[in-house]
């Protein structure tokens, strides 16, 4: 059975280092200073959709989620990030729990998809019950307007009250669930690995107008692109 479960669970420093990486500003253009333990498993990726091995028939391949409608705990510009703290939506990823954290966008998208960029790339940060990470990666495109990114753009506003507020994290997430999974890394100082990856390379739209208004405050976060050294990218439903 192709799998790319971590060995074993993350380990403590790996949540800690989750949370670390929301602190202070981040120079994009000096990547090459982050401190970190660089290995050979990082992250963010260039798909090559022709590349990617089909999952085995027998392997458990859905992405479920539920309680989509959750509370709003906080809205922030971190310093390198615009990012919603929330914690009710829940998922069942290839037959495990995972709860969401936190989900934060990165202009232009980290991931690519045979070389191509979007925009913005949203990063759905899930944790189980025994610490380990899955981030699930939504590419944005200019189209329609996007009712739950308005609320987003609409909170970070001077003076904002999102208490009692919530969000539809399903209108974030494109309806068509196929993805690419791979163990790669945070994309932040500590760039800890051991992180599961699902990219779904099917966009969700935000309006011109919504996409300039994240532009606007962080016109480049994203990291540049790693080596795959080797890593096989397992592609699910597409």
């Amino acid at each position: 059975m192709r799998h790319l479960l971590a060995a074993t669970a993350l380990v403590t420093c790996l949540v800690a280092g989750a949370a670390g990486a929301n602190e202070g500003k981040l120079d994009y253009a000096h990547q090459e200073k982050w401190p970190s333990a660089l290995d050979r498993a990082q992250s963010p990726i260039d798909i090559v959709t022709a590349a990617a091995v089909a999952a085995d028939d027998n392997e458990p391949q859905g992405l479920q989620i539920w309680r989509s409608v959750s509370p709003i705990d906080k809205v922030e510009d971190n310093g390198h990030a615009v990012q919603v703290d929330t914690h009710s939506t829940e998922a069942m990823i290839r037959g495990r729990h995972f709860t969401l954290a936190q989900f934060h966008f990165h202009a232009a998208s980290e991931h690519t998809i045979d070389g191509k960029h979007y925009p913005l790339e949203g990063h759905f940060v899930f944790k189980a019950q025994d610490g380990r990470l899955a981030v699930i990666g939504v590419m944005f495109a200019e189209g329609e307007a996007n009712a739950a990114a308005q609320t987003v753009i609409d909170d970070l506003k001077p003076g904002a009250d999102v208490a009692q507020k919530t969000i539809d994290i399903g209108q974030l997430l494109p309806k068509q669930r196929g993805y690419y999974h791979y163990l790669g890394s945070l994309t932040t100082p500590p760039l800890t690995e051991n992180v599961e990856w699902y990219v779904l390379p099917a966009p969700v739209t935000m309006s011109k107008a919504q996409l300039d208004a994240f532009l606007a405050r962080y016109p480049r976060n994203n990291r540049k692109l790693q080596p795959l050294n080797g890593r096989p990218v397992i592609r699910y439903g597409n």
